[in-house]
């Protein structure tokens, strides 16, 4: 694969840590880049995690921001503003709205819901919650990132600027935590691109609606048995 790497120094850490990017000139991923960072000593950093372990508590990351190596003053001034030590205290008063409400629409309606109460209400749904994992990406145990997946081409992703690892992400979280089919989004693209907080539905993954048919379910075995056969052929060697 044909790389572009261009290295420069970064301002969002200690003097002399380098920043280099590197752009994919070939292959399927073309354009797409890869951010890592070189300390002082020449050791290359291929995450933030990695980053933090290297830094431990001399430096705060909370800010820092490492796709484009900057701090991000925005987070740094809420997460000021909302500091424990700095709010005043708040008198804590017992809430008087526990009771029943009633619900009068216009005069000629007047039916009583009792079922209208104040407590524990289920937290809202946040909407493209994958995108907070945007730039972060799985390697091994040595450190070294693992190659990208390829969705098949049904796959069609639907949302602003959702990359592949986004919706590899959203379709394994509806695996996981729905009991329901996983079977994409209901509405058309050009409908979710109107509006897409109101008709993206959180419980299926941010991708177009699909079938799977009987053809691909046999594809996808014989892929399964051809893999299993090489398996079998390179341990029957080691043997």
């Amino acid at each position: 694969m044909e790389l572009e790497k261009r290295r420069s120094n970064c301002g969002g850490l200690p003097s002399g840590w380098k920043r280099e990017e590197v752009v994919r000139k070939s292959g399927l991923s073309v354009g797409k880049t890869d951010v890592y960072y070189y300390s002082p000593d020449g050791k290359k950093i291929r995450s933030k995690p990695m980053l933090a372990r290297h830094l431990g508590e001399s430096l705060d990351l909370s800010a820092f921001d490492f796709r484009t190596g900057r701090i991000i003053h925005s987070a740094l001034r809420k997460r000021i503003r909302h500091d424990t030590s700095l709010v005043l205290p708040i008198r804590q008063t017992a809430s008087i709205f526990k009771q029943p409400v009633t619900v009068i629409r216009n005069l000629t309606e007047s039916k009583s819901k009792t079922d209208l109460k104040h407590g524990p209400q289920d937290p809202p749904k946040q909407l493209f919650w994958e995108k907070r994992l945007q730039g972060m990406k799985a390697c091994d145990s040595g450190d070294e990132f693992l190659l990208p997946l390829d969705l098949p081409r049904n796959v069609q992703g639907v949302g602003p600027e959702l990359s592949t690892e986004n919706i590899l992400q959203s379709i394994s979280a509806a695996l996981h935590l729905g009991n329901a089919p996983v079977t994409g989004q209901a509405n058309n693209k050009a409908t979710l691109a109107k509006n897409p907080g109101v008709n993206i539905d959180t419980n299926q993954p941010h991708i177009q609606q699909m079938i799977v048919s009987e053809d691909d379910i046999k594809r996808q075995e014989t892929k399964v048995m051809e893999a299993r056969r090489k398996l079998q052929d390179v341990m029957k060697g080691h043997l």
